[in-house]
Formats: C-alpha cells, structure tokens, sequence
C-alpha cells in the first residue's frame, strides 16, 4: 500500500497588496535577512497583538510560508491564533499597515491594534 503525501495548504492567506508589500521590505531589508515572521505576542488592551519582523534565522516550529515578495514565517506559537486568516496590505490618506481578518479572534480594541481569542 502506498502512502499518498498532499501538499498542505498555507495557514494563511495573503493578498496581492500583501505580496507586494513582502517584496517592498525585502527590497530594503538588512543584508541576511531570510523573510519576515508574522507573530502575536502579547500587548495592547485585548491580549495579542500582530507584529512583522525581519527574519535572520528560522526557528524551530516557525510555518514557512513561500509568497512571490519573499519567505513568510510564521511564529510557532502564533500558528494556532492565525489559521484560516487573510492577511491585506492597505494604505490611504492617513494610515498604512497589514490588515487581518481572522476568523479566530473573538474580539478585538477599538482603536485595532490588538485582539483576543
């Protein structure tokens, strides 16, 4: 009997605006730098908190999530609070930033910066 491997698909999905704006920090990132990780630690008046950072280096239990702007690693101890999320890039006349819509978060601070699951 054969075993039967399917490519799981990525806990997260990214917009176009999102991969374009992956690509626009990997443009300018330090030399080294591997990606971006996407984690939730924890701040702000609901609990977790969405935050980027350069990558240098993996971490053991980081999702590696490959997006036509660069690698995407997500945070082992973020995983959990962000399957199933959509992540957007937005800009207008008065605020830029990733926006998430995540079916996990129970609620969220009126000002967004931060949620709870």
């Amino acid at each position: 009997m054969s075993t039967i491997v399917r490519e799981r698909p990525a806990p997260i999905a990214l917009t176009e605006n999102a991969n374009a704006r992956i690509a626009a920090m990997m443009a300018r990132a330090p030399e080294g730098t591997l990606g971006v990780r996407l984690s939730t630690p924890r701040r702000g008046c609901s609990g977790l908190a969405y935050s980027i950072d350069y990558v240098a280096e993996a971490k053991p239990g980081d999702e590696r999530i490959e997006t036509p702007g660069g690698t995407l690693f997500v945070d082992g101890g973020s995983l959990l609070y962000l399957i199933g999320s959509r992540m957007d890039w937005k800009e207008d006349d008065f605020a830029a930033g990733f926006v998430f819509e995540n079916p996990n978060a129970k609620g969220s601070c009126g000002c967004g910066e931060s949620f709870t699951v």
